[in-house]
């Protein structure tokens, strides 16, 4: 509990109030609209605006005042601190909603992927996928991926400890055709997996880097095997699952 006496900030308070006056449909505004939105006298807003304009956060052309892309810092800093589950887990639901497909993010632990966050469409496989879950690594999309950031000995070494078992026909199981398989993934930067882990389904992922370009997750699409070509799995998902990447690696550090 704050005691607001002797520990609450008001100027603080005043800024970010200031700050947050600015929306997408509100970007220029004038110190009148400033006092109006947040409540503050024009003297305080105006030097709220002009703080802000001196430490780089805002644009003033004599009118209007805008945040400038720097505002941006305070965004991504707070989101660097907070868990990986909770920073992916905004961008599955939307990019779920999008494809009208099940989406998932894991990261690797010995043998096995370990999901962390997923967005469920609907059930396409005979078990429920959900934080916590593990599948084989050396069978699944994601963990293709995963081992694929790895050093090629580190990566044989997990595929040698694994239990090859096929989970299905058309499992991958012999080691210097799964090596094969993480050389093309490495090269193209994606895997797809067309049911090796279960009959109906296939999935596609992608590396989830962080800004120094370190494999920190996977993220993939799962779907049903109702589409004639596996290709067009490809054509079909691989542009959004690179949007997110995309749009992740510039909070991920």
């Amino acid at each position: 509990m704050v005691n607001k006496s002797t520990d609450f900030v008001g100027s603080l308070a005043k800024g970010l109030r200031v700050i947050e006056a600015f929306q997408a449909d509100r970007p220029r505004l004038s110190i009148t609209d400033v006092a109006r939105e947040t409540g503050l006298d024009r003297a305080t807003a105006r030097r709220c605006l002009l703080t802000l304009v001196d430490l780089g956060y805002a644009n003033y052309d004599g009118k209007f005042f805008s945040l400038t892309p720097r505002i941006l810092r305070l965004g991504v800093t707070a989101l660097a601190s907070m868990p990986l589950p909770q920073i992916v887990q905004p961008w599955l639901d939307q990019l779920s909603d999008q494809v009208g497909q099940s989406c998932s993010v894991s990261v690797l632990e010995g043998t096995e992927i370990l999901y962390i966050a997923r967005a469920a469409q609907r059930r396409v496989m005979s078990i429920g996928l959900m934080p916590g879950s593990r599948l084989p690594a050396f069978c699944t999309s994601m963990g293709r991926v995963l081992l694929a950031s790895l050093p090629k000995d580190q990566a044989r070494g997990v595929i040698e400890s694994s239990d090859l078992t096929p989970r299905t026909p058309k499992s991958l199981t012999d080691i210097s055709d799964l090596m094969q398989e993480l050389d093309r993934v490495r090269l193209q930067g994606y895997a797809l997996v067309d049911q090796e882990v279960e009959i109906g389904l296939r999935s596609i992922s992608v590396p989830l880097v962080n800004q120094r370009d370190e494999t920190v997750a996977a993220l993939n699409i799962g779907m049903a095997a109702i589409q004639t070509s596996v290709s067009s799995v490809v054509s079909t998902y691989l542009d959004d699952l690179l949007r997110v990447q995309a749009g992740l690696k510039r909070v991920l550090r």
